[in-house]
């Protein structure tokens, strides 16, 4: 009867599959072919199971696909990841999930999926018609990557349609697009437009879609969007770094009119400035990153979501999420400034201070009074982990090989990788056949921002990323001072 956990668990090992790259990166040849092992000798999806589509995609589909791209890897970059006698069996089970999936994105009129189904019986007779803007649109990479590795266009198909739906609702005045949707009429049920809960990841994967397909439509729509942001959700000075006025701070807005809507953030939205990293906008990255690390330092943990007028918590828990950990490990990866070591220390420090419990870590009930639940979500060891563990080890293979890597938005590891780049049919997209229609790692940059990480020059590299006057500011609009 407990909706909000039980559909994610699903009852298939979900913290078991979804660790599996995790000991990969790690270097844990053993434990990982024993979880894999474990994984295929053990699970099956022929369950009577009602689960979420965007949480199976992410954090069952992707492990698998994931694991399955290491296992085959001739380099085996991580130390040697091979399964004796592997016989593709990760990949046949992502095959028989997705399967499982499909019917989410049959009888609904716009082509945008339902947001849940059983994996036996399909879409529940009482299904709900109104999904999140993120759970129907963050599903192209892992569907993509399916479809290329299988050459059945399907999957890859099904979840590009439901981008190109989106897309195609987002307001003609201001060019965004809410955070809850019809699957049948196509109205906007919820009209916010931010960056955090029900909206993040689609922005992501229309960036990340691209580095791994090179689809020229998935960069000119991320571009767009990028735009669309920074026109009527970024509030406060054009400068992270100089200049008089407020520092940047990115608000929740009514869709059709760019309206303030209200005056909290939540903890989803601190993965933006690892977004901002990966176009090159390093600069305002770092200043909306020190809003998140402040928050962080004032709590010891992110409260779920943060009124920024109030300056206090208005949802108080904190399951153990890995977006301020990711945008610091990104950040470190693209400045090498070793402020980013440190907040990555202070957040572990943290974490082994107010979660640690007996068997694992704990969701906080609540940052202030540091109360415990009993829960710890599989992304704490699939994505938390993993990003804490990359940021101090710089000798890792995914940063030595010379080998490049994309995270999912689960932090699976999946390397870019030719055979991603070539469409085996022209179905999905007519362009494709024309070789123009591939864009060029030089196209690769957004309007009006920096098109490099080397905007951050070398002088400052050893000096605090943002200037003192400027992060007292930060920790002035947060409480801390």
């Amino acid at each position: 009867s407990n909706l909000n956990i039980n559909d994610v668990l699903g009852n298939y090992s979900l913290t078991l599959i979804d660790a599996l790259d995790t000991l990969a990166v790690m270097g844990n040849s053993s434990e990982f072919q024993k979880a894999v092992r474990l994984v295929i000798d053990t699970v099956s999806f022929d369950k009577d199971s009602t689960v979420q589509v965007f949480e199976a995609t992410i954090r069952v589909l992707g492990s698998l696909l994931s694991a399955h791209i290491i296992i085959t890897d001739s380099r085996q970059p991580f130390g040697d990841m091979t399964i004796k006698d592997y016989d593709n069996e990760l990949l046949h089970m992502a095959h028989d999930l997705a399967v499982r999936l499909l019917p989410a994105f049959e009888n609904t009129k716009t082509g945008i999926p339902y947001p849940r189904v059983n994996l036996k019986k399909g879409v529940p007779p009482d299904s709900h018609n109104e999904t999140c803007t993120a759970g129907a649109g963050s599903l192209l990479v892992e569907f993509g990557i399916l479809s290329r590795l299988l050459g059945d266009s399907t999957f890859e198909w099904v979840a590009r349609r439901a981008v190109k739906a989106l897309w195609s609702l987002r307001s003609n005045n201001t060019g965004l697009l809410g955070n809850v949707v019809n699957i049948q009429t196509g109205h906007w049920v919820g009209k916010q437009s931010g960056l955090g809960a029900g909206s993040d990841s689609f922005y992501e994967y229309l960036l990340k879609s691209y580095i791994l397909f090179g689809e020229r439509e998935d960069l000119e729509m991320f571009n767009d969007a990028y735009r669309n942001i920074q026109s009527h959700l970024r509030r406060g000075r054009e400068a992270c770094n100089e200049g008089e006025g407020d520092p940047p701070l990115y608000v929740n807005v009514n869709m059709f009119t760019g309206q303030l809507m209200n005056t909290w953030i939540d903890s989803l939205q601190a993965f933006f400035p690892g977004l901002q990293v990966l176009i090159g906008d390093v600069e305002d990255a770092i200043c909306l990153h020190a809003f998140y690390y402040a928050i962080w330092k004032r709590y010891g943990a992110l409260p779920e979501r943060y009124n920024w007028q109030l300056q206090a918590p208005d949802v108080p828990f904190y399951p153990l999420r890995p977006e301020l950990v990711e945008s610091t490990y990104l950040l470190y990866q693209a400045t090498k400034n070793p402020f980013y070591l440190h907040v990555g220390m202070d957040i572990l420090q943290s974490l082994e201070k107010y979660t640690k419990a007996k068997c694992g870590y704990a969701t906080l009930h609540h940052v202030v009074e540091k109360t415990k639940e009993d829960r710890m979500e599989s992304f704490f060891l699939s994505e938390t982990c993993k990003y804490l563990y990359l940021l101090f080890d710089e000798e890792n293979p995914l940063h030595k090989s010379g080998n490049k890597y994309v995270f999912t938005t689960e932090g699976h590891v999946v390397s870019v990788d030719e055979r991603f780049r070539h469409s085996l049919w022209q179905d999905i997209l007519p362009a494709a056949e024309d070789s123009t229609a591939k864009t060029r790692p030089s196209d690769f940059k957004t309007l009006n921002f920096s098109s490099n990480c080397n905007r951050v020059p070398d002088e400052r590299r050893y000096l605090l990323p943002l200037k003192s006057n400027y992060m007292r500011q930060i920790d002035r609009m947060v409480g801390l001072i």
